[in-house]
C-alpha cells in the first residue's frame, strides 16, 4: 500500500534496482542535457566580468557537474 501511495504522489525513495533500457536510454539523455549545461556555463563564467554572475554561473555549473556525475555513477553501477 505504501508503495502504491509513493507512485501516486510521484516520489521514489530509492531508484529501482534494475533499470529498463527505455530508462537507460533517458538517463543517458539527462547526462547529455547536464553536461551540454556545465560546458555552456563554463564558456560563460569564462567570459563574465561581473563577479556576482560569475559566482552564480559557476554555482550552476558546479551543480549540474555533480547532477552528472550522480547519474553517470549510477547507471555505472547498474551495467556492472
Amino acid at each position: 500500500m505504501q508503495q502504491m501511495n509513493q507512485q501516486a504522489n510521484g516520489s521514489m525513495p530509492q531508484p529501482p534496482t534494475m533499470i529498463s533500457s527505455k530508462d537507460f536510454l533517458y538517463l543517458t539523455d539527462m547526462m547529455s542535457w547536464n553536461l551540454n549545461v556545465v560546458k555552456k556555463a563554463h564558456a560563460l563564467a569564462e567570459k563574465c566580468q561581473i563577479p556576482e554572475i560569475k559566482q552564480a554561473i559557476e554555482q550552476t555549473e558546479k551543480m549540474h557537474q555533480k547532477h552528472y556525475n550522480q547519474l553517470l555513477n549510477f547507471t555505472k553501477s547498474q551495467t556492472n
